[in-house]
């Protein structure tokens, strides 16, 4: 069963061609070019249906939408910035839920960060990149919708081509997910599978873990005469909680905003306070400052 990630594929051919080519240029000769199997893996082909892209599959006719996403949206919390979290309430958890929750409280008694993944750089993932307080583009293409998250610039593609969910022997387990979306009269329904447990959590503050049988389904859409994009998550996760956990989520239109380029960096995490990183170096500035006792 082959459920690497891509990279990791395209990385270890990239290895296998570096050697011929080094010896190739210490002997003064011209590297060897890529023969076309070579360079199906690294641009990772998948035979039988065209790219979301291309211009065979972006002419084919299909029925028009009922609405268009494309624009820049940002996560409505004028009502609470808790909003951006997707409980409480929660359903019944299971042990690695129930003692997240336990230790989430601990850590929040002691003023310290839980489970700072994304302050040590590991994608935010699926739901909570569509809630990280930044705002999100999305742009809509007849065969696919882009969103492009400006928290790690993390990119989410919803396909709506026709295109099925990849065989689970052949997928790739990601931070967002493979997502399948199909229109109906009034909505987008979107179907997300596949997701990489590790570092993987949801509502930051109470590092709620998954597993690779975390399955979102949402219906989005245009609410407030095309002002409002609301998105209604039904999440499931057989070996993580009981039933169904539902969660609606509200987005405002800003037409005056972009989304910016923005890494995440190691060393930027010193100046957050939020992360195990910034804590720590808060703490040791303000032991510096501290006053030194009188003899």
């Amino acid at each position: 069963m082959n459920r690497s990630a891509p990279c990791q594929l395209s990385a270890a051919l990239v290895l296998a061609l570096l050697l011929p080519a080094a010896t190739a240029l210490a002997q003064g000769q011209r590297a060897p070019g890529l023969s076309r199997e070579q360079e199906d893996e690294l641009a990772q082909k998948h035979d039988g249906y065209y790219g979301a892209l291309a211009p065979q599959n972006l002419a084919v006719s299909r029925p028009k939408p009922p609405f268009n996403l494309t624009g820049t949206w940002f996560v409505n919390l004028r009502g609470s910035f808790a909003d951006f979290m997707f409980g409480p309430p929660y359903p019944h958890f299971y042990k690695a839920g129930q003692e997240a929750m336990k230790r989430a409280e601990a850590a929040k008694k002691a003023h310290q960060p839980f489970r700072d993944a994304s302050g040590q750089c590991w994608p935010i993932g699926m739901p909570m990149i569509m809630t990280r307080v930044w705002p999100i583009d999305v742009i809509q293409l007849p065969t696919a919708v882009f969103m492009i998250d400006s928290f790690f610039d993390s990119l989410r593609i919803v396909y709506t081509d026709g295109r099925k969910h990849t065989p689970y022997d052949v997928s790739v387990d990601t931070y967002n997910g493979e997502s399948i979306g199909h229109w109906t009269q009034d909505a987008l329904i979107v179907d997300t599978v596949d997701f990489a447990p590790s570092h993987h959590y949801i509502d930051m503050d109470m590092g709620i873990p998954i597993s690779e049988k975390l399955h979102i389904v949402e219906r989005i859409t245009l609410v407030d005469d095309g002002h409002t994009l609301q998105d209604e998550f039904t999440m499931t996760d057989p070996d993580m909680w009981q039933g169904e956990w539902k969660s609606t989520k509200r987005f405002i239109r800003e037409d005056h905003s972009d989304v910016p380029e923005n890494e995440c960096l190691p060393d930027t995490d010193l100046s957050l306070p939020g992360t195990a990183a910034g804590h720590t170096e808060a703490q040791k500035q303000d032991h510096v400052k501290a006053p030194a006792p009188k003899p």
